[in-house]
């Protein structure tokens, strides 16, 4: 009998990568930054550079990028080709309880980025 074994590798969910890793949405949206930060817009920005607590010890969130602006403005940035409800309400509650603007970030039609402002 043959084995389908994968030693030493972690097991993902289907279409998750490992924690760390962009997918090709978030990795062109980092190159988005990238030239909005050379163009003087963005002051800095990280992938996957904080976790927010959302309740006690149980639900946090984990948003694609943290964004500050050349103004010092704080935002957070979560780019998405889907929404999931689960992915809406975390953005939700976050917004409600951090003092940072939070985007929802979707790639449309001719390569254009759309947001979304939860407040």
């Amino acid at each position: 009998m043959q084995r389908f074994t994968n030693p030493g590798r972690r097991m993902l969910a289907l279409g998750r990568l490992p924690a760390g890793r962009m997918n090709k949405t978030e990795a062109a949206y980092a190159d988005h930054l990238e030239l909005r930060r050379r163009a003087g817009e963005v002051a800095w920005y990280k992938f996957e550079a904080i976790t927010l607590r959302l309740a006690d010890h149980a639900t946090s969130y984990k948003p694609d990028f943290f964004v500050m602006l050349a103004d010092g403005t704080l935002e957070v940035h979560e780019v998405k080709g889907h929404w999931t409800d689960d992915a809406r309400v975390k953005i939700k509650v976050a917004a409600s309880i951090y003092p940072f603007r939070f985007l929802a970030i979707k790639r449309v039609r001719g390569g254009a980025w759309l947001a979304e402002g939860f407040d």
